[in-house]
C-alpha cells in the first residue's frame, strides 16, 4: 500500500507536467513561429519479486514472473516542427520559410535561429527581427531604397522610386540534423546544442532541404487546439484516478492500522 502511494504520486507529477506542456501550447496559439512541445513519459525502475523464467518450487521455469512498477517519470519534453499555417501580411519584410529551416540572428555575441520572419529596418537601414536583432548574414538596404522583392531562393533586390537596382543581397538560411534538439530560450528564439548537432547553412531552395522563402508571409504557431483540449480532458482524468488511488491506499492502511489496534 505505501508504494501504491508513492506511485500514484509520480502519476499526479507527471500528469502535473502534461498539462502544464499542453497551457504553454495553448497559450502561445497566436504565437507567430511557436512549435508546440509534448511531453514523453517512461515508466520507472520495477521491483522484481520473481525474475521471468526462474525455476519454481516444481523445478519448472516462471513465464511471466512478478514485476511491480514503481511509476513514471517524464523522458522528455520535445519540440513538434511541423509545417505552421501562412498568413498573408502584405508587408514586403514578414518572411515565413516553407521547409525546414532557420532564419538566423545575432543577439549581442550569441548566434540565435527563429522561425518567426517579422524583419522590418532600423534607422541604419539593417534588416532586424521584432526585437531589433539584425538579420544574419547582415543585410542594410540604402535610405534610397523603396520597394524590396525577395524571391523564394532568398534572392533581396531593392530598387529605388525610379525604379532601379540599388542593392541586392542573398538570404541564407540555417539547418540542424537534430532541430528537436534546439534549446528554447523564448520570445522565439532556439540556440544550438550538443543534442541538436552542428548548425548547416543553406540557401533557401537548395539541394539540402532548407525550404524556400515567402515573402509577404509569416508562419503561424503550429499548436493543434482541438488536440491540446483533448489532450488537457485526458490529463485531468489521469490525474484525478492517481488521486483516487491515493485515497484508496490511505483507505487501506487505515483499516490496517484499525486491525493491528
Amino acid at each position: 500500500m505505501m508504494r501504491s502511494l508513492w506511485t500514484a504520486a509520480t502519476g499526479m507529477e507527471a500528469q502535473q507536467t502534461n498539462m502544464d506542456t499542453i497551457a504553454n501550447n495553448l497559450a502561445n496559439a497566436n504565437t507567430t513561429g511557436y512549435k508546440e512541445s509534448r511531453a514523453n513519459f517512461a515508466d520507472l525502475m520495477y521491483q522484481t519479486i520473481v525474475a521471468p523464467g526462474a525455476s519454481n518450487s516444481n523445478n519448472n521455469q516462471v513465464p511471466a514472473g512478478i514485476q511491480v512498477g514503481m511509476g513514471v517519470g517524464t523522458a522528455s519534453v520535445g519540440k513538434i516542427f511541423t509545417q505552421g499555417n501562412f498568413t498573408q501580411t502584405g508587408n514586403n519584410l514578414d518572411l515565413a520559410i516553407q521547409g525546414n529551416g532557420f532564419f538566423q540572428v545575432m543577439r549581442g555575441n550569441q548566434q540565435s535561429y527563429t522561425r518567426d520572419g517579422s524583419f522590418s529596418v532600423n534607422q541604419n537601414g539593417n534588416i532586424v527581427d521584432a526585437d531589433g536583432y539584425q538579420l544574419q548574414p547582415q543585410i542594410t538596404l540604402p535610405p534610397t531604397a523603396v520597394t524590396v522583392t525577395i524571391d523564394p531562393s532568398g534572392v533581396l533586390t531593392a530598387t529605388n522610386s525610379q525604379g532601379n537596382v540599388v542593392a541586392t543581397a542573398n538570404l541564407q538560411v540555417s539547418m540542424f540534423p537534430n532541430p528537436a534538439g534546439l534549446q528554447a530560450i523564448g520570445q522565439n528564439y532556439y540556440i544550438q546544442t550538443l543534442a541538436s548537432g552542428n548548425v548547416i547553412t543553406a540557401q533557401p531552395g537548395g539541394p539540402q532541404g532548407a525550404g524556400t522563402v515567402l515573402q509577404g508571409y509569416l508562419e503561424a504557431s503550429n499548436t493543434n487546439v482541438v488536440d491540446d483540449m483533448v489532450n488537457m480532458i485526458l490529463s485531468q482524468r489521469a490525474y484525478e484516478a492517481n488521486s483516487k488511488v491515493i485515497k484508496s491506499a490511505d483507505s487501506m492502511l487505515q483499516m490496517a492500522n484499525n486491525v493491528v489496534a
